[in-house]
């Protein structure tokens, strides 16, 4: 069930969600009005995830690829049964950022 995360638990989140990650691969599919969408990379280990509230600003860690969302406003995650399945990230400018995690992503109730 895809549902968003109020952002005063962005940084907590996020934090939990790196701490938990395991040999998890991504994808990251990034759509705008301007370019339309794209795969900016494919099924690629993810590193981390951190958002920092003084930047505004979310950043993805992957191989080879540090992925930045600046002024991140909406963060919506599917979050069902078996774990994490994609974040989907809006930012002030009206972009849109999908990490879709190849198998859902399990985390421990806080």
């Amino acid at each position: 069930m895809a549902h968003t995360l109020d952002k005063a638990q962005w940084k907590t989140y996020f934090d939990n969600l790196t701490k938990h990650l395991g040999a998890n691969l991504v994808e990251i599919e990034v759509a705008s009005l301007a370019f339309g969408d794209q795969i900016e990379s494919e099924w690629v280990p993810l590193i981390g995830v951190d958002y920092d509230p003084k930047d505004d600003l979310i950043e993805v860690a992957v191989e080879g690829l540090d992925h930045q969302i600046h002024h991140p406003v909406e963060v919506v995650l599917e979050d069902g049964v078996d774990g994490v399945a994609w974040i989907a990230v809006a930012d002030r400018d009206g972009n849109r950022q999908v990490i879709r995690f190849r198998k859902p992503l399990a985390l421990p109730k806080p």
